[in-house]
């Protein structure tokens, strides 16, 4: 297919993905959402009762510039749906770029694209830094955690770079399954280098000086200057289910991005081929 028949089927595969994938965290992953910012307000009255009791003045509140069902719903379906479209554009870059070089099914190009970018732009940036829901994560971190959220990604873009060079230099010699192998472990060892290298959040000045050191982002159980708990730390499962269903959802969004637009490239090739076909049978 011709890069004009490529974009606009990528775009479209990736709004339904998006589409898709925004349903299923308005069901599943907005009610932990709001579960956090319940807590955040819980905890913050908490610390202000704490305050209050010190003779510490609370902070002054800004004035809320859209409401929850604004951001839960309409917020998060639109950027869900226009993110997918960003992926599917990108996904079009890549897929023209390899189709014709790659000697498989349009339908297996795009799962193959779909995967490598699933690894690459998402998966392995998360095992290094996991999404978290509101109340996790101190405000003086954002762009900290934004800047190396950003560095993995890059850097796992490079690594798979470096891994698909090596498998294509031993190819000759091993052969192509085992260059796949080896292709996936100098990916494997490469990406554990950099998260290694990359410090974690619990190693950032305002949470070691929060929390101490190694202990993360996560919210310890508030306690009085007695050392009594007033308030109790942040859910460990509420944490674990958010995560799980932000991967889930992102699985969702790239799974359907490369079944989508194979089904509608495999029809177009389909038919390009029929209509070849006609013109040399009209020719003869």
């Amino acid at each position: 297919m011709h890069a004009k028949d490529v974009i606009p089927r990528a775009a479209l595969a990736g709004a339904v993905a998006g589409l898709v994938s925004w349903v299923f965290a308005l069901l599943f992953a907005e009610p932990l959402i709001q579960a956090a910012i319940d807590y955040e307000a819980d905890r913050g009255a908490a610390e202000e009762a704490l305050d209050a009791a010190a003779g510490i003045a609370p902070p002054a509140e800004g004035p809320e510039v859209f409401t929850r069902t604004v951001q839960g719903v309409f917020g998060i379906g639109a950027g869900m749906v226009l993110t997918g479209i960003a992926l599917g554009l990108l996904f079009a870059v890549v897929y023209t770029l390899l189709q014709g070089r790659v000697a498989v099914r349009p339908r297996v190009l795009a799962l193959l694209v779909a995967g490598a970018g699933f690894l690459t732009l998402y998966a392995t940036p998360f095992l290094k830094y996991p999404a978290n829901p509101p109340a996790v994560g101190h405000d003086e971190t954002i762009g900290d955690r934004s800047a190396l959220f950003l560095v993995m990604v890059v850097g796992s873009v490079v690594v798979l770079v470096v891994a698909v060079l090596v498998a294509r230099a031993v190819r000759a010699r091993v052969g192509t399954w085992n260059a796949a192998l080896v292709g996936g472990l100098t990916y494997v060892v490469l990406a554990g280098v950099l998260m290694a290298v990359l410090p974690s959040l619990g190693e950032l000045a305002a949470n070691v000086a929060t929390y101490g050191p190694a202990v993360g982002e996560t919210p310890q159980p508030l306690r009085d200057p007695a050392g009594r708990i007033v308030f109790p730390g942040f859910d460990p499962d509420l944490l674990y289910s958010f995560r799980l269903y932000a991967l889930t959802a992102q699985v969702l969004l790239w799974g359907l991005l490369g079944l989508v637009f194979g089904a509608l490239a495999e029809r177009a090739t389909g038919r390009s081929d029929a209509d070849a076909a006609e013109r040399e049978a009209v020719e003869v």
